[in-house]
């Protein structure tokens, strides 16, 4: 329990701690939005890795060179625990927005951040707003923005098995032609999810896929794209078990 008293006490002063730093991210905003988000990214990769040094996590990371960093990406992953995006996060290269569940705007400090990161809240209860979520995406893309979706839609509770990915995420990538990196992420329920309440020390596995291009897919894996993806994240996650 000293790892979630350390956690809980850390991220609580640094949102209360970066409420006058939000107001200067905002002024930088007004003048110049580029400088605003690479600090932005600078300040919340920072937090995130102390986190996970509070944590205790360790992470190997596979295939990171094949992440592009000359244009803007869609990533793709499994999703087992609250972790895998401060796991993720600290390794993006430009901005990057992830999409989040609309609850989380209610939390002060921390959806002002979220915001000024470029995430996206999805209202899974409305099918309209859904749909708009992902033309905010394509948006995003479009602008230079990377954006990181975990398609299963919840966290999956079940070890070792990948529940089918929506859809309507992959909409992102056949309407901006931006890659598609697949994301396999092992082992990370182990740090909180599978014990709660309380953070234990772990080694997780990320590894990225080559770049999926939607262009360079035949007729029937375009069809059949986030089965596709799906697979691809599905073979790493399971040849990366005896890493962890």
């Amino acid at each position: 329990m000293i790892r979630v008293a350390l956690v809980l006490l850390f991220v609580v002063i640094f949102l209360i701690v970066s409420l006058p730093i939000q107001l200067v991210e905002f002024i930088i905003g007004r003048f110049n939005p580029g400088v605003k988000d690479r600090s932005s990214l600078a300040i919340v990769n920072w937090a995130f890795r102390v986190v996970l040094f509070l944590s205790g996590v360790s992470v190997t990371v596979l295939g990171e060179e094949n992440v592009p960093r000359d244009e803007a990406v869609l990533y793709i992953g499994n999703h087992r625990s609250y972790f895998d995006v401060i796991m993720t996060y600290v390794r993006v290269p430009r901005p990057t927005g992830y999409m989040a569940k609309i609850e989380m705007l209610r939390i002060p400090s921390l959806s002002t951040w979220m915001k000024y990161l470029h995430c996206i809240f999805l209202d899974r209860s409305d099918i309209k707003a859904g749909m708009q979520s992902i033309l905010n995406a394509i948006e995003k893309i479009r602008s230079g923005i990377s954006i990181c979706i975990f398609p299963e839609g919840t966290r999956n509770r079940t070890q070792d098995v990948l529940l089918d990915f929506h859809d309507g995420s992959f909409k992102i990538a056949e309407k901006t032609g931006c890659p598609i990196v697949p994301m396999s992420i092992n082992n990370a329920a182990a740090i909180f999810e599978d014990h709660i309440p309380r953070i234990k020390k772990a080694h997780v596995v990320i590894e990225y896929g080559k770049p999926i291009y939607v262009r360079d897919l035949d007729k029937e894996q375009r069809r059949n794209l986030s089965a596709t993806v799906r697979e691809v994240i599905k073979a790493n996650y399971l040849k990366n078990q005896d890493l962890v």
